[in-house]
């Protein structure tokens, strides 16, 4: 039997949907899965960490994303020493800025699970001393934050969160293993799509950019986001559109074109079939 940890026991329901939990050591807690997503540094020790069939040896310095859905354990622990960062996206609400400028970030919380069994975790984030310092600093504040609550605590505690997010990131980034390489040149397209959402992209040219075989590229894409490079660029600017609809009173013409489309009754259609409504009753109903 599987175990699913539940949100309502690892997060408090009047703070943010972020906790810290500190292994050391990391004790046998069986195979299970989360209703929330964990971030999971390796500070010491070594183990294996166990995916239903599959493991893979683990050792300082270790970073990776577990998705909720995804059980897993540690097994042949010796002295392994970790930190959950565990959090819910869907309730945290984070406004990315300019994160997703970042090409570590795409590979890191999207591109290296979905393909960690194909890479067989040889893709993971290997954090050198320095950085691994850095991560475990933050995560030190971020813990003490979540403990004191003091006025200002949710406020600071995100703050936090996204440093190492964006840390981890970079890091990720810098990365110059064969495998992360072949990830981050797909996550340098996703990249490239974020940042020039608004202008006229083609598929050619985001194969330009990944540096791939075409099959291999469409392959590699679809696995981690589930969707067609062309569907995820109408994808983000529905999603844009829809952010423009709620906080601003532009007309839905101006916002059409805005995020990218240049037919107004095309975006209609989009984004009555992403939300099952028209812009207008969309607006109507976040008034």
């Amino acid at each position: 039997m599987i175990r699913t940890l539940k949100k309502k026991d690892w997060f408090r329901a009047d703070g943010v949907p972020i906790a810290v939990e500190i292994r050391d050591p990391q004790e046998p807690f069986g195979l299970h899965c989360h209703e929330f997503w964990e971030i999971v540094i390796i500070s010491g020790g070594s183990g294996l960490h166990v995916t239903d069939k599959d493991s893979w040896q683990l050792a300082a310095g270790d970073a990776f994303v577990i998705g909720g859905a995804r059980p897993h354990d540690y097994h042949n622990l010796a002295n392994l020493r970790l930190v959950n960062i565990l959090f819910d996206p869907e309730e945290l609400s984070l406004d990315l800025q300019d994160l997703t400028s970042l090409p570590g970030y795409h590979a890191l919380f999207h591109l290296e699970p979905a393909w960690r069994k194909r890479h067989q975790f040889e893709s993971r984030l290997r954090l050198n001393a320095r950085d691994l310092h850095v991560a475990v600093a933050l995560t030190d504040q971020l813990d003490a934050e979540l403990r004191a609550r003091s006025a200002g605590y949710g406020f600071v505690a995100t703050a936090l969160f996204m440093q190492l997010v964006a840390h981890l990131s970079r890091c990720y980034s810098r990365s110059q293993q064969a495998s992360s390489r072949a990830l981050l040149r797909v996550a340098k397209t996703i990249t490239h799509i974020e940042t020039h959402s608004t202008e006229s992209l083609n598929l050619e040219e985001l194969i330009q950019i990944s540096a791939m075989p075409r099959r291999s590229f469409l392959r590699a894409f679809e696995a981690a986001t589930g969707a067609t490079p062309i569907a995820y660029l109408i994808q983000l600017r529905i999603n844009r559109a829809a952010d423009l609809l709620r906080r601003t009173t532009k007309s839905i013409t101006g916002i059409a074109f805005e995020v990218g489309f240049q037919d107004s009754n095309y975006f209609s259609r989009q984004f009555r079939k992403r939300y099952g409504m028209s812009p207008t009753d969309y607006r109507r109903l976040h008034e």
